[in-house]
């Protein structure tokens, strides 16, 4: 298994996902530190005798021939118990009922032993990874040929050189990426890369235009199927945006079940759209071979623009809109069985494949049947209505491309979730994206996904077409990025041939690099603007995070124990490290918040003074007379604990007490200071509101002070009999 490092931390393991990557190993240097600091701590004591069985072990009559513990736990090994569902099951009525309703939606849970049963195979892989690629030419074709038409139809003629351009660029990157899910067979595609071969920014970058990318993704995917929809069904154009978002839901309720799961939802769609497209290719083929391959001209269209070097560049980065999803295969390696890299490289050759058939196919059928872009219809549509003018196939080819427009969207689902998992694994975002949901789907990443794109949509009320000019720009940004860093691959480790692959990947480099700057200056005021100021902020809210885990890192690591000879005298770091770490140096004082004698205060001031540590009681009164008042019931009692009263004229309870203790803390600062409080706990939730819950105000205004522990003693009311009337 490879390992890696990004300069902060252990070691890792880097080819899969892992539901303990939030917790990777210590580093030798830490457990080291580790060991040195086990050494001071205080030894000779008899261990006692632990007052409950910790493996729940059953006792009394046949015991011996008892199966585990109890239903909730079973016994693996000696000091390992494993839940089982029962114990994962909440306690209230509305938990259960949320647990229930969470498993009619999404199926049981799965165990972590399940990953691998749930990769996809390859003809799964196929589907939900192409979908957005494969789909884009639906409206990449059409995105070249509305500038051509620009300089009016003598013009559309440049098309076809103009497409085999972008044919040698989509071939270029596809066998860039091939060379990257080789190289770096745990995924994270440009990412990584750019990560690892040209530095953290750059990587960052890439995975912004990512981020951006597949956020408009699912946002003018699912906008573009809605539309399709109403433009055959108008009466339901009012409640476009309502239907985008019950899409998105649709899409985030399928991907929540697992990947498994989702691919065998999400393929046929897939598989429809590139047989009726397929299709309709080799019937149109047929038909103009029947007639020669003779010209339809073009309907005579006045030119608005001249023919430039300029507006042929513009038709050239608009065509590559084609291109978006391409690399989808290199984020999602993991997700593919074994051998993970060499099904990846299967499945990419499969996509590029049929994408470079697929749209030289309807280039070359558009131009020979003289289509030229509406406003009112698409030239697929056109192309459809050319080719099956009678018959059911026309309304198949609308459905189907109608149905993968929606669920293009789905490889955004897929990618972006693995790409925030990698960017959280090296701290760059909250690490809440490490975690793997109950059905092994990156949960967080996929809402908050959901969530991006439904503002977007809402935003602009289901009407995307502005956010288009954006695709180009992201997704060329991260390959060039991508592609420029694995030339420096090559060039680092001097593999054999890495001189032609090398070559293979500056020559991708060269042509997306021309496809970002012609996208980024045509399209600057078309929107593009908002990507060129998008991405740097990402990358700065990305490096702010990653100080933050730094800092947080660094407070909480194992630091050098200090000699033994140092512990007595020693002032200093040394005396401080002595104090925080070995318990034979802390030192205890206990205090409890006292409102009025009751079984909550008995109980709490019991609980403290079986601790066998210094203790004390404090009191805040509004009045003199309550406070004479409570220590005569102190003196009743037997004074047992000293009180300390606090008078508050202005009747403020909670600050005063806070300042208290936080002078208390400030006079002696090497003191541990543990505040108990009284705490009722209310039968039922609405009950809460009826208590004042002071543990949590004081909690929270306590926070900030270091060497103080804040806990609750409570007492149920389930657990209070009423007393008999």
């Amino acid at each position: 298994m490879g390992k890696e490092r990004d300069g902060t931390g252990p070691e890792r393991p880097t080819t899969s996902l892992s539901p303990s990557a939030e917790f990777p190993p210590l580093s030798a240097q830490d457990v080291e530190a580790l060991r040195r600091l086990g050494e001071h701590w205080r030894a000779g004591e008899p261990v006692r005798a632990l007052p409950v069985d910790p493996e729940l072990r059953p006792s009394g009559p046949g015991a011996a021939h008892a199966r585990g513990p109890n239903e909730e736990f079973r016994p693996d090994q000696p000091g390992e118990l494993t839940t089982t569902p029962a114990a994962e099951q909440p306690d209230s009525l509305l938990g259960r009922l949320a647990v229930r309703v969470r498993r009619v939606l999404l199926g049981p849970p799965l165990s972590s032993t399940s990953m691998l049963r749930e990769r996809m195979r390859k003809l799964i892989a196929l589907p939900i990874l192409s979908s957005d690629l494969l789909s884009s030419v639906a409206y990449g074709p059409e995105a070249l040929l509305t500038i051509l038409v620009l300089a009016g139809s003598a013009a559309l003629g440049l098309s076809l050189p103009i497409a085999g351009a972008l044919v040698v660029l989509m071939v270029a990157v596809g066998a860039s990426y091939r060379q990257t899910v080789r190289a770096y067979p745990h995924g994270a595609g440009s990412y990584l890369v750019a990560s690892d071969s040209i530095g953290p920014r750059a990587g960052l970058t890439a995975a912004a235009g990512l981020i951006l990318d597949y956020v408009l993704t699912v946002s003018v995917s699912v906008a573009a199927g809605i539309a399709a929809i109403t433009s055959a069904l108008p009466a339901l154009s009012p409640l476009a945006v309502p239907l985008s978002l019950l899409v998105i839901a649709a899409l985030l309720t399928g991907n929540l079940r697992g990947i498994r799961v989702a691919g065998n939802i999400f393929a046929a769609p897939t598989y429809l759209f590139l047989i009726a497209i397929g299709g309709m290719t080799l019937v149109g083929l047929a038909q103009a071979g029947a007639r020669g391959f003779a010209v339809v001209p073009a309907p005579p269209v006045p030119a608005s623009e001249a023919v430039s070097v300029l507006l042929i560049a513009r038709a050239f980065a608009s065509g590559a809109t084609s291109m978006t999803g391409i690399e989808a295969v290199s984020n999602a390696v993991p997700a593919l069985r074994p051998t993970e890299w060499r099904n990846a490289r299967t499945v990419l050759t499969w996509m590029v494949s049929i994408l470079v058939l697929l749209f030289s196919g309807l280039m070359f059928l558009i131009y020979l049947n003289g289509l030229v872009p509406r406003a009112n219809e698409t030239l697929l549509s056109q192309l459809a209505h050319r080719t099956f003018p009678h018959g059911p196939w026309y309304a198949i080819v609308q459905a189907a491309t109608a149905l993968v427009l929606l669920l293009a969207a789905n490889t955004a689902y897929n990618d972006l979730p693995r790409l925030l998992y990698f960017m959280a694994r090296d701290a760059y975002v909250p690490r809440r994206f490490l975690h793997l949901g109950d059905r092994l789907a990156l949960s967080n990443g996929l809402v908050a996904l959901s969530v991006a794109a439904a503002v977007i949509l809402t935003a602009f009320g289901g009407r995307t077409q502005s956010l288009i000019p954006l695709f180009a720009v992201g997704v060329f940004l991260a390959f060039t990025l991508s592609q420029v860093g694995m030339v420096n691959h090559w060039r680092r480790h001097r593999e054999s041939g890495w001189r032609r692959r090398a070559g293979i990947n500056a020559f991708g480099a060269a042509l997306s690099s021309i496809v970002l700057v012609t996208a980024a200056i045509t399209k600057f005021t078309s929107g593009a603007w908002v990507v060129v100021v998008a991405v740097p902020v990402l990358v700065l809210l990305c490096l702010r995070v990653r100080r933050h885990y730094d800092r947080v890192r660094q407070a909480v690591s194992l630091r050098p124990a200090p000699a033994p000879t140092q512990l007595p005298s020693e002032g200093g770091r040394e005396r401080n490290m002595a104090q925080e770490f070995l318990p034979q140096r802390v030192r205890h004082l206990l205090v409890v918040p006292v409102a009025r004698f009751d079984q909550t205060t008995l109980r709490a001031l019991a609980y403290v003074v079986s601790l066998g540590q210094p203790s004390l009681a404090v009191h805040v009164s509004p009045e003199d007379q309550e406070a004479d008042r409570l220590r005569d019931e102190w003196t009743a009692w037997g004074d047992h604990i000293r009180l300390e009263t606090v008078v508050s004229p202005h009747r403020e309870i909670l600050e005063p007490l806070a300042q208290y203790i936080a002078q208390l803390r400030e006079r002696s600062p090497d003191i541990t200071l543990t505040v108990v409080i009284p705490e009722v706990v209310a039968e039922h939730p609405w009950q809460r509101i009826l208590h004042s819950r002071i543990e949590h105000r004081l909690r929270k205004a306590l926070r900030r002070l270091p060497g103080v522990v804040i806990t609750s003693m409570p007492i149920h009311l389930s657990e209070v009999h009423s007393p008999a009337r």
